[in-house]
């Protein structure tokens, strides 16, 4: 019974209609780690904020004036020349902040605000989680949390002769994890921030009709200068082992935002090269019931490696 916040901004549709149209977007503003800009009509005003908190006091930011029609990469501030348009365009910054709901004023760290207090989320903390086919992936925030910690996975399903696709993904080619069918195997691969792929294959043939397909991962150690987990990942077949391999894992989350958790498909940048068939690489040949999750166990984050993503990102 919340209401809606409508989608903001400018409809690029008519770009698609004639690529020579002038720009319909008049307006932007911009609120970054306690940066603030404000571009209108070919003017640009932006603070010179210092990256650390605490070190300024928003009010006594200085703001610099840009005509960025002549002056593309912003080197001739002039905010002393023309007062009154510098004034106009912190006046229009604040009425955009207030329309598109850039207060408060946050300058803390990406560190300070990975370490602080946690966004609410919409599902409760839990060891264990249910999953099911044919829905939506669950972003990475809000699914289960498999960085640097020991878990489990097992999958219910119904198997027909021929039976291939994604059982299961979280992540993405930058870094994942996923079970998968291909040429009549049982596959696992965790995929170490996009430059290790570790691979197991079952060393037995699928069954056809109701199992469990699982794969386990047992911490051993963290070594936060190798930036990662190391362990053991084990792969199942009705609980009987079919695969082990020691592997490395992540100790910071896959994604910042976009990929997340999903069943019976890999629905964005795919985790492997190694599925067959065409994007999404969904599961055909028989039913997925559902996926259970098992995490329990601390999990380790490390909010230093998370900021130096965020800020890459920006």
């Amino acid at each position: 019974n919340l209401p809606q916040i409508p989608i903001e901004g400018t409809s690029l549709v008519y770009t698609f209609d004639d690529k020579n149209a002038k720009t319909q977007k008049l307006t932007q503003y911009y609120g970054v780690l306690g940066s603030r800009a404000i571009y209108h009509d070919g003017w640009k005003a932006n603070t010179v904020h210092p990256p650390l908190s605490g070190w300024s006091d928003f009010s006594k930011d200085k703001w610099q004036l840009f005509d960025v029609r002549e002056d593309r990469s912003e080197m001739h501030d002039l905010s002393e020349a023309y007062p009154e348009k510098l004034k106009e365009m912190i006046n229009l910054w604040h009425h955009e902040a207030g329309q598109y709901h850039g207060y408060p004023l946050d300058d803390r760290t990406a560190a300070e605000q990975l370490s602080g207090t946690a966004r609410p989320q919409i599902s409760k903390p839990t060891d264990r989680y249910v999953y099911h086919a044919d829905t939506l992936e669950v972003p990475e925030s809000n699914s289960v949390s498999t960085i640097g910690r020991s878990w489990k996975f097992a999958a219910e399903v119904d198997l027909e002769k021929g039976a291939e696709g994604v059982i299961f993904s979280q992540g993405s080619r930058f870094g994942g994890l996923s079970l998968y069918i291909k040429d009549s195997k049982l596959k696992f691969v965790y995929n170490y921030v996009g430059l290790e792929e570790q691979m197991i294959v079952a060393d037995q043939p699928l069954p056809t009709g109701n199992c469990v397909l699982g794969v386990s991962y047992d911490n051993e150690s963290i070594a936060k200068e190798k930036h990662a987990a190391f362990g053991t990942a084990t792969l199942f077949i009705n609980d009987k082992q079919v695969g082990q391999k020691k592997i490395k894992i992540q100790i910071a989350h896959f994604s910042l935002s976009g990929e997340g958790f999903g069943v019976g498909k890999d629905v964005g940048a795919p985790v492997t090269p190694d599925y067959t068939g065409e994007h999404p690489w969904a599961f055909k040949g028989g039913t997925i019931k559902k996926v259970i999750a098992d995490v329990s166990g601390e999990a380790y984050v490390d909010l230093e490696k998370e900021a130096i993503a965020a800020m890459m990102r920006d």
